[in-house]
């Protein structure tokens, strides 16, 4: 069963930064799946922001390119969500999954940007 695990949210100010971390099982997952970071506001669909590979390779949503970095750490079993000069328009809850066929979604972060 493959598992996914959130973590990291929090309330931050425009401007600040936030690392996510997903946390995935079981081992070598990342070696085979391609996952991405998502997110949803209120009201809004859920956006893909970030996807890395099996072979590390990254593509950005073009609306946070320059802000956001996917990144992972294979022997750890993580794939991170840097975000810098988070806005407020950031705010949403956050979450990582595979593509192109999601899992089930877990309950994701709350990131909420606001002075």
């Amino acid at each position: 069963q493959v598992q996914l695990v959130e973590s990291g949210g929090g309330l931050v100010r425009p401007g600040e930064s936030l690392r996510l971390s997903c946390e995935v099982s079981p081992s070598h997952f990342l070696e085979i799946f391609t996952v991405g970071w998502y997110r949803q506001a209120p009201g809004k669909q859920r956006e893909l922001l970030a996807q890395i590979s099996a072979i590390g390779s990254r593509i950005d949503a073009d609306a946070v390119q320059g802000r956001f970095t996917i990144s992972r750490d294979t022997a750890k079993n993580a794939v991170y969500l840097q975000m810098n000069s988070l806005k407020t328009e950031d705010t949403a809850v956050y979450y990582c999954n595979t593509l192109p066929q999601p899992q089930s979604w877990g309950q994701g972060v709350q990131v909420t940007v606001s002075s």
